[in-house]
């Protein structure tokens, strides 16, 4: 892992091998051009006041996550600079957004890698910044070795990461993110780099899993995986296996996972605060590999069904940095977990499965399996009576077409509520969209011979995916739905902090959710 320190040193003075600063585009037409942001006075004074016109003569423009290297004057300690991109620079008296700070410290430390300690000499002006700087570069210096360069692969020992390349020559994360112009014995600044590590940690671990392989992922295994957290953490953990699940009758993690060798598992997490006045309930899709099942995906649409665990993947990073943090709110995780496959005992299209909570489904399309396993979680979820229930699942593709790659959709049983979820996701960086739930989409899933249908119209698909869940709510509870099919694996090339493949989506959502939760701030 990355380590972070807050240091005293001045920009020039500190040791490092490199100092990141950043780099704006200036307000037309009165400045214009290239500014060089607060905190890189020392750096700027360096190169005689000229870093910007160099920086220009490079080509650079401040655009948002661009990066520009250049050799270090001898003023400074540090043999290289590294110029950041963040945008267009703030009006006058304005900050820089955290968002933007947080995109360029994952940019500048993606292109460190290989890198031992680098200096980020970003603008701070409060604690606030400095945490979005330091999620910035952790969440960005992430990389997924763990099947390469002689690594132990899954539940592994890594080899030692002090060298600045694998034997394949890879180049390995940066080392040491040291941060100029935080305050390390300030209390506040202390409590910001604290959450970042806990959260940053959290958040890598929930890639690494959603980037293991699934013959390595499976349910049993995921479940050992919340096991041993649970017991490092102090989170009380019951695993529900095959049989417990039969026993329960919980019809749709078993119908779901009856086609495949791995057998199917429901994971509880339970994190209790003594002073939690409130509890939040989490629900997260785990199916660790994603056939499609007897409706079997084609060829360009499975090879990256690894991630359907992604869901579950989120709701255990966060009840988990929930208790590193030590949050005064109640939080319950429950993950779905199971392999959709086709085989000659795999639920066909056309079978009807008895749920937990004891209404029948008509299985009209196997590839619609993730809202089969989170229906019995949220059913066994409202049991114990929580404040609210928040799932989280790469449910739909329809999901992905209405909102892109980038941003996920939320639906929920509460105006309110989903608003409120809809401002935390912005406030922490996560791109989302406040969805619908229209009833006159309920029809749809009507069933000739089961209470309801697992399809419905094939228009507003991700919508009616979030009706069906909204069926196993629990009378009274406030409930949200959260649709991150599209944000949780990037397929495309890494941007920002944001790396390729497993992303770790929905997770600072989450945790935000649950210190507003705790502070009383949700009602």
């Amino acid at each position: 892992m990355t380590a972070l320190t807050l240091s005293t040193a001045g920009a020039a003075t500190l040791r490092a091998d490199a100092i990141v600063v950043g780099v704006a585009k200036g307000a037309a037409p009165k400045s214009g051009g290239l500014v060089v942001a607060a905190g890189a006075e020392a750096v700027d004074k360096a190169f005689d006041g000229k870093l910007a016109t160099v920086l220009e003569t490079l080509g650079a423009s401040g655009a948002e996550g661009e990066v520009t290297k250049l050799p270090a004057p001898s003023g400074l300690k540090a043999p290289v600079v590294v110029a950041v991109g963040l945008g267009p620079a703030p009006e006058k008296d304005e900050a820089y957004r955290a968002e933007s700070l947080r995109r360029a410290a994952g940019a500048a430390a993606r292109a460190l890698a290989g890198t031992k300690k680098a200096a980020f000499v970003l603008p701070i002006e409060a604690s606030e910044d400095a945490e979005a700087i330091a999620e910035g570069a952790l969440l960005g210096a992430y990389a997924f070795t763990a099947y390469q360069d002689g690594n132990g692969g899954f539940g592994g020992s890594p080899k030692d990461g002090k060298a600045a390349k694998d034997a394949n020559g890879k180049k390995q994360p940066l080392a040491e993110v040291a941060l100029v112009g935080a305050k390390p014995r300030d209390k506040a600044y202390k409590a910001a780099a604290e959450r970042a590590i806990a959260l940053t940690e959290e958040i890598n671990r929930a890639r690494d899993l959603v980037n293991t392989p699934p013959n390595d992922l499976y349910p049993e295994s995921f479940a050992a995986v919340a096991t041993a957290a649970g017991k490092e953490h102090g989170i009380k953990v019951q695993v529900f296996d095959e049989k417990a699940l039969v026993k329960g009758g919980y019809g749709g993690i078993l119908g779901v996972g009856q086609g495949a060798a791995n057998g199917p598992r429901l994971v509880r997490l339970g994190y209790t605060h003594p002073k939690a006045q409130k509890t939040l309930a989490l629900v997260g899709k785990g199916i660790t590999y994603d056939s499609g099942g007897i409706s079997l995906k084609p060829a360009g649409h499975n090879e990256t069904m690894k991630c359907d665990m992604s869901g579950a993947a989120a709701v255990f990073a966060t009840v988990v940095t929930a208790a590193r943090l030590g949050l005064e709110v109640n939080v319950t995780g429950w993950l779905a977990l199971a392999e959709n496959m086709p085989s000659g005992t795999a639920t066909r299209p056309g079978d009807v499965l008895r749920m937990y909570s004891g209404t029948t489904v008509e299985v009209l399309n196997t590839d619609a399996e993730g809202r089969l396993v989170l229906a019995d979680a949220i059913t066994k979820a409202s049991e114990e009576n929580p404040d609210a229930i928040v799932d989280v699942a790469t449910l739909t593709g329809a999901m992905v077409l209405a909102l892109g790659h980038r941003r996920f959709g939320i639906m929920a049983n509460d105006d309110a509520f989903r608003t409120s979820i809809h401002e935390i996701a912005e406030e922490v960086g996560e791109d989302s969209w406040p969805m619908p739930l229209p009833s006159d989409l309920r029809k749809g899933m009507d069933s000739p011979t089961a209470d309801i249908a697992n399809m419905g119209e094939r228009m507003g698909g991700g919508l009616v995916a979030g009706l069906f869940l909204k069926e196993f709510v629990g009378e009274d509870i406030t409930w949200a739905h959260l649709d991150i099919a599209g944000p949780a694996f990037n397929e495309g090339g890494p941007f920002g902090y944001t790396p390729k493949g497993g992303t770790g989506s929905a997770v600072r959502t989450l945790v935000k959710l649950a210190e507003r939760t705790a502070a009383g701030d949700l009602g």
